[in-house]
């Protein structure tokens, strides 16, 4: 009993959240808004923006609807990086998103985290990069945080989750 209240004192805040939506507070990303594909991606249907249905590091399960394996911290240039390197949907051109990308899939009528959770899975209420730099320090990128949909600069050696995106043609 003593090693389990341990661990329940332990466990990251983060983990044990659990979405808040409020009722009042308009809908920024309604689940119709999204076509979800079996592929593991999901099309934005106002924005043209295709995105990972899970975050970077995990794997979409077709069969249980849900993310396996763990999600994945990287520096902003591993972050570079592993969108070229991804394909995910047997697609070649992923990209960390920009700024205003990353913020068109925040969800402002819910907190922990600020994202819509029918569509995309494998979320954590942490922060999430961005490609775009910092104008004064260009050692800094902007992330975008999904605990209450907030950004801020962080430093490119940060370890931070990754979401990738896409232009559909």
């Amino acid at each position: 009993m003593k090693s389990l209240l341990i661990g329940l004192l332990l466990a990251s805040p983060a983990a044990m959240a659990v979405q808040t939506c409020y009722e009042g507070v308009t809908q920024t990303t309604a689940t119709a808004r999204f076509t979800m594909h079996t592929d593991g991606t999901v099309s934005d249907n106002i924005t043209g923006l295709m995105w990972q249905t899970c975050s970077y590091g995990q794997s979409y399960d077709l069969t249980t609807n849900s993310c396996l394996n763990s999600i994945v911290k990287v520096n902003w240039q591993e972050a570079l990086r592993a969108a070229v390197n991804d394909r995910t949907g047997a697609y070649k051109d992923w990209q960390v998103p920009n700024n205003k990308e990353l913020a068109s899939i925040l969800e402002h009528s819910c907190v922990t985290p600020s994202i819509n959770e029918t569509v995309f899975l494998g979320n954590l209420s942490e922060n999430y990069w961005t490609s775009t730099s910092g104008i004064a320090d260009k050692n800094s990128a902007w992330v975008y945080t999904f605990d209450r949909g907030l950004n801020s600069l962080h430093d490119k050696e940060s370890f931070v989750y990754l979401r990738l995106v896409r232009y559909e043609k």
